[in-house]
This record gives C-alpha cells, sequence and structure tokens, in this order.
C-alpha cells in the first residue's frame, strides 16, 4: 500500500491476496525517483543503467542454466561474484579448491527447479545452514539472494539484507515506510519472499503511475538502490564502510549495490577485490 500517493481507487490491485500489506511513502519514492532520474542523466541516462542490468542477469542466466552449474569454472564464479556488492570482498575463501566445490554443491538445490516459488525462503534457509551462523557469514543470506534474483529476476525479486533485514530492523522498505515515529518503531514485516513480491508489486504500481510501462522489475531494482543509497549518504558514509567509498558520483553507492561497478570503466574486465585486500581480475568474455 501506498500511503498519502494513491486515493483509495487508484492503489494497484495486489498480486494475491496473500500478500503482506506495504504502507510505502508516495513522497519519499518520488523525491528518490527524482534523485535516481538526475543521477543517470549525468552518466549516459537511465537506460544504460537499465541495459546494464539486463546484461548482468543474461551472464548469471548463462553461467547456472542447465548443467552449466555442474560445470562451473572457479573463474566463472568469482566472475559473478564482482556483480554482487555486499558479496564479493567476504566470498573469497570460497573461490578456490574444497570450498568451491562446497559452495557449488550447496546453490545446486538453492537453484534447482526455478519455476517453484513456494519453498524458495525453505531452500535459503538450507543454504544458509551450509555455513557458520556467524557475523562473518551474514554475507551468505545476500548470495542466496543474489544469486536467485541474478538467474530468474521475474520470479525472485531482489530479497538482500540492504532490501529488509527484519532481525536488524534495516533496509529499503523501512526507508520508504510511511509513518511519523518510523526510527523509535520495529517494523512487523517479514522479510520473506511474499514481502518482497508485495513491495515489486506496489513499487511497480507507482512506476506505472509515473509513466514507467517497460523493464518495471529493472526501474524497480534501481530505485530501491536509490533508496538505500540516499540512506548511505545520510549516514556520512560510514555505514558499509567496508563496501562502500566516498562517493565521486551521484550513483556511485547506487550501483555498488547493484553490483553495476563489477565491469571497470573503458574495460572489458571485471574486478573481485577480497576481504584481505587482494586483488583479482576476470575478463568479463570468461562468462560467455
Amino acid at each position: 500500500m501506498l500511503s498519502s500517493f494513491f486515493p483509495p481507487r487508484q492503489k494497484p490491485a495486489p498480486t494475491t491476496a496473500n500478500l503482506p500489506e506495504l504502507e510505502l511513502s508516495g513522497p519519499v519514492l518520488a523525491e528518490c525517483f527524482k534523485a535516481m532520474v538526475h543521477g543517470c542523466e549525468a552518466l549516459g541516462g537511465i537506460e544504460r543503467y537499465i541495459e546494464a542490468l539486463k546484461l548482468k542477469h543474461t551472464l548469471f542466466h548463462q553461467a547456472v542454466s542447465d548443467s552449466a552449474l555442474d560445470t562451473m569454472t572457479e573463474e566463472t564464479f568469482a566472475g559473478l561474484c564482482t556483480f554482487m556488492g555486499t558479496v564479493r570482498r567476504r566470498v573469497s575463501s570460497h573461490l578456490y579448491g574444497e570450498n568451491f566445490i562446497a559452495m557449488k554443491q550447496a546453490l545446486a538445490p538453492l537453484l534447482a527447479d526455478m519455476k517453484t516459488t513456494a519453498d524458495v525462503d525453505q531452500r535459503i534457509a538450507v543454504f544458509c545452514a551450509c555455513f557458520p551462523e556467524d557475523k562473518k557469514h551474514r554475507w551468505v543470506r545476500d548470495l542466496a539472494a543474489e544469486m536467485l534474483h541474478n538467474v530468474d529476476p521475474q520470479r525472485y525479486p531482489l530479497m538482500t539484507r540492504w532490501m529488509w533485514d527484519r532481525k536488524s530492523n534495516t533496509g529499503v522498505i523501512r526507508e520508504m515506510w510511511h509513518g511519523d515515529e518510523v526510527d523509535s518503531n520495529t517494523l512487523d514485516v517479514p522479510d520473506g519472499h511474499t514481502t518482497f513480491v508485495a513491495l515489486r508489486a506496489d513499487l511497480g504500481g507507482w512506476l506505472s503511475e509515473n509513466g514507467v510501462f517497460q523493464d518495471t522489475i529493472y526501474y524497480v531494482d534501481l530505485l530501491c538502490a536509490q533508496v538505500y543509497a540516499n540512506y548511505i549518504c545520510a549516514q556520512g558514509g560510514t555505514y558499509l564502510r567496508a563496501d562502500f567509498a566516498s562517493p565521486q558520483d551521484p550513483m556511485q553507492y547506487s550501483r555498488r549495490l547493484l553490483g553495476l561497478d563489477g565491469i571497470k570503466q573503458g574495460s572489458s574486465r571485471t574486478r573481485l577485490k577480497a576481504e584481505d585486500g587482494a586483488s583479482f581480475a576476470f575478463d568479463s568474455k570468461l562468462l560467455d
């Protein structure tokens, strides 16, 4: 539900009756949408970002479709990780050897039968259970969400922790929540698949009311990244310092959240920098 924006008769209909109701702020969305369009115009236009997101999803789909996951190499997986901003610095210990083999084994059931979404929350939980349950491995939840979304964005909305993390009460949903006392309250909103489906449905409806009729799922991702980028900037650039340096342009945080900074400007090579500071470079042709 988009509070203080849609009159009741104009609110987009929910996708299913079982989706949670979200109280989202229309003014917050309008402000972030304006900032997003302005930021993209300064760096080639919003269409450039939409096409980059499409290319990223194509690379992931090719890498794990059919039996490709079985034969996926360390190089290919490491290359994919460059497009996952909250994962790539922490995944380095799982890129090679026995750890990489274990990673593929864990990914197999997560990405099996992608057409079925009813059990996705359970599949994510099973995947996360393959790793230690501690602060050093919180990125595992993001990896699961990124892999699902990047391989099949139509069925799986972006479900990373920066989108919404109920345990820590942080994320995009909180930043766009309608209410005067949001900062002092804990939102009683689950962080399962249906919540993110509801979020995308509401945002898609808002975008259509504002003239966006094509490539909606990509616009939703870009808008959400802008919402959370605003939050990072409001924190004085200190939040997620290990992942996000000081912005040099208006879209830097958004690009990093969406992994679009995985390709260096003026180069066909992707990049990966491990938590220990070691740098890796991979030719994007390896993902063809």
